[in-house]
């Protein structure tokens, strides 16, 4: 992980290849060109890369990083590329997160929310990641490590230390809430070389929404807050499961993006 996405001017895109990702149907050929040549070492090495990404690989799988809030985030095939509308529930929240805060991210995938509020606290926070993927741990290990970050392999809260039980400041979630039939309507970059599990929501998509909003408040501290990404549609079936939970709730969104959240706080105890 990179603390910022600059990097030197990139190389000028050879018409050639600019042409055979077009004709795979990249729309932004000339970027995509360019960063691939930037990144190949070799000759062969960038043939062989323009050819996986005309073949339909996701770019970030092909070149091994995604960015993501100004992050270069390191990305292995076949993990969860981190998704420029999940930044809205990244800028929520960091307005919660106070420097020494404990930090949660569930179904981390690369563990591009933990990493994000890190860069953007003002001062340092401690940072706990969980998925239940292998391949997406071994990239959260790699883009926490600069911050400290621990990462668990598991199911959502299962792995965390108990110590960690009511000290939690944030918890924040991107979770799968991709309804089941849904799943054939994706584009094929992300339904043929992104895990289902990472994808998959359930019959409505909230199946593990549910679980991470039932399981918050035995974690969070007096006053902590649990955000949660979702869809528009929704949206108002999480705000309704959040309130259920004891969380003082409301609901944001970014029309712009096309990105929701949900956000419930744990009451303070009266005196």
């Amino acid at each position: 992980m990179s603390l910022s996405s600059r990097s030197p001017a990139p190389s000028p895109a050879p018409p050639a290849i600019v042409t055979r990702l077009r004709a795979a149907g990249c729309v932004f050929a000339e970027d995509e060109a360019r960063l691939l040549v930037a990144a190949a070492r070799t000759p062969a090495e960038l043939d062989a890369m323009v050819r996986r990404r005309a073949d339909g690989l996701p770019l970030e799988h092909v070149l091994g990083w995604a960015e993501f809030c100004g992050l270069r985030l390191a990305v292995e095939p076949g993990v969860f590329v981190p998704r420029p509308r999940t930044g809205f529930l990244v800028r929520q929240a960091a307005a919660l997160t106070r420097p020494g805060a404990v930090v949660v991210d569930l179904c981390c995938g690369t563990g591009a929310l933990g990493a994000a509020l890190a860069a953007a606290a003002a001062g340092p926070i401690e940072v706990h990641a969980v998925d239940v993927d292998p391949a997406a741990v071994r990239c959260a290990r790699r883009n926490l490590a600069e911050v400290g970050g621990r990462v668990y392999e598991g199911d959502l809260y299962a792995p965390l230390p108990a110590a960690l039980r009511g000290r939690v400041d944030v918890v924040v979630a991107s979770p799968p809430y991709v309804p089941t039939r849904a799943i054939g309507l994706l584009p094929p970059e992300a339904r043929e070389h992104e895990p289902k599990v990472a994808l998959d929501g359930g019959a409505d998509g909230l199946d593990v929404v549910r679980r991470v909003v039932a399981g918050a408040s035995g974690w969070l501290a007096p006053g902590g807050s649990l955000l949660v990404e979702t869809s528009e549609s929704q949206a108002g079936k999480t705000a309704e499961a959040v309130a259920r939970a004891g969380l003082v709730t409301r609901l944001t969104c970014d029309d712009e993006l096309d990105a929701s959240a949900v956000i419930g706080t744990l009451p303070v105890p009266a005196g």
